[in-house]
């Protein structure tokens, strides 16, 4: 039986792998060529003339933040995608009434949201690269905290296609949630600089802490404590998997 589950998950896991390897154009490189108009503005034009931030030029410490973004976007939007779409054509339905239990359903499509998020994230740093020699403080750091945040926004992209009644529905939450809280998420400026009413705000958004950790473990810099980064995100994690098994499980938004 488990050699059954493990046959469906890698079949599931190289369906999404090989949707989004197939059209490579539209899904790998857009995140590159975004990435380095970021670094040209906002590393050479803007950073040039602001100079240090958390002690070390300002092209550095905005890099981490751009890779967790893409990563961040591309995660959750590839299952999003995915996933309503097999919703919407109901060849999902085939799927949920396999001898297949849900969580190894769910294992394979947010497996494809990591693939691809750490697809485009390896892009990226490939990018920066070009742009400013970045060191690594703690590889074991960088990887762990990539992956469940690319997990994580997986799941958070299957949530919503779950809910999703319409390809409209699959884009609301990434311009007027999604973007805020990633713009918001220390990108492009330290914590350290606001206020400390804004400090304490900024505390209750869930992205700060994983780019908190990211450029930590590139840096070695880091505004806020890294055990509860790690809470924050092993526990949304944990809540958001949750959620997904119980919508799943319970046909909520995907009987008609």
């Amino acid at each position: 039986m488990k050699a059954l589950y493990l046959t469906a998950f890698k079949s599931i896991l190289i369906k999404e792998i090989t949707r989004f390897t197939r059209i490579w154009v539209q899904t790998l490189v857009p995140p590159a060529i975004t990435m380095t108009l970021y670094f040209m503005i906002f590393g050479n034009l803007v950073g040039g003339r602001i100079g240090q931030m958390g002690g070390v030029s300002y092209m550095e410490f905005i890099a981490p933040g751009l890779i967790m973004m893409s990563v961040i976007t591309n995660s959750y939007s590839n299952v999003a995608s995915s996933f309503f779409s097999a919703k919407f054509q109901r060849n999902l339905e085939e799927l949920i009434v396999a001898p297949v239990p849900h969580y190894v359903m769910i294992a394979g499509y947010v497996g494809g949201g990591v693939a691809r998020g750490l697809c485009v994230g390896l892009i990226v740093t490939l990018v920066a690269l070009s742009f400013v020699d970045l060191s690594i403080h703690h590889l074991g750091l960088v990887a762990v905290t990539v992956f469940i945040t690319s997990v994580l926004f997986s799941l958070g992209g299957l949530i919503n296609a779950v809910f999703a009644k319409s390809f409209d529905d699959i884009s609301i939450i990434p311009t007027f949630v999604l973007t805020p809280l990633t713009y918001l998420g220390g990108v492009f400026y330290s914590l350290s600089l606001l206020p400390d009413f804004w400090h304490a705000v900024s505390t209750l958004n869930p992205v700060v802490y994983m780019i908190n950790l990211f450029r930590y473990g590139f840096l070695g810099v880091a505004d806020l404590s890294l055990g509860v980064s790690f809470a924050v995100m092993l526990s949304l994690c944990a809540g958001l998997w949750y959620l997904a098994y119980y919508l799943i499980s319970r046909g909520i938004g995907l009987r008609s």
